[in-house]
């Protein structure tokens, strides 16, 4: 019964304010779930955990040592698929990326690249930003990842400091701007040891943040640090 009223209340709701495909806008049918059919097999696979040493793994090559590195799509300004970013981002639906991040452990059963992941955490938000958008949406698609995999979320990075935004910045700058912001959690560093952890972002451009994470959790002793961004800039 109560499943019944769910049901007539959400059909009722289609009617007043249809849900929609951020990517083409079509309206969604009863069985789609936030992006449209046509739309999600046209999603633009990255496919790095298909590739051996892939563009991505590259990226960190010599800068702080990754057992894995992989994203789940390509992201270009512009692009109809950056919308699905900036939905999670900033227009407060975060569990569209909760409901990708989980989608894409299944699509990427095939490779393996889960194997072995003990625990999965996310690069953390600064309080003062968290408290403005409500929401991390890493910790969302860290979340739907861990749930898909079974195995734990845990917050082991902090934010110390807030940093100027990001998106104008050179490699260089982005590095200097974000070296000093995060640090671990002190109280989660004995349980994560030996550990195989998966650090999270939702996008990955230059790779300053995500370096600075890692090697903060690699000074973990006996811990493998592999990485998922749900996105990522073509990478040079």
């Amino acid at each position: 019964m109560l499943k019944t009223i769910r049901q007539w209340l959400g059909a009722a709701a289609d009617v007043v304010l249809p849900r929609v495909c951020p990517v083409c806008g079509k309206a969604l049918d009863d069985d789609e779930q936030w992006l449209c059919r046509k739309c999600l097999a046209d999603l633009p696979r990255t496919r790095y955990e298909d590739v051996p040493f892939n563009a991505m793994e590259q990226h960190f090559a010599g800068k702080v040592p990754v057992e894995r590195a992989t994203a789940y799509f390509f992201y270009e300004k512009g692009s109809p698929y950056a919308s699905v970013l900036h939905d999670i981002k900033y227009h407060s639906v975060p569990r569209m990326g909760r409901w990708l991040a989980a989608r894409a452990v299944r699509d990427m059963k095939g490779s393996r690249f889960f194997d072995g992941i003990d625990v999965v955490t996310a690069v953390p938000l600064h309080r003062s930003k968290l408290a403005h958008r409500g929401y991390n949406q890493s910790e969302y698609l860290a979340r739907g990842i861990a749930r898909e995999l079974n195995i734990p979320y845990i917050d082991t990075l902090k934010a110390v400091r807030p940093h100027a935004t990001q998106t104008r910045k050179g490699a260089l700058e982005r590095w200097q701007n974000i070296q000093d912001n995060y640090s671990l959690k002190n109280n989660d560093t004995a349980r994560l040891a030996g550990k195989h952890i998966l650090l999270v972002d939702d996008v990955i451009t230059t790779g300053a943040t995500l370096t600075v994470c890692s090697s903060l959790l690699k000074t973990i002793p006996g811990v493998t640090v592999s990485l998922f961004t749900l996105a990522a800039a073509r990478l040079e």
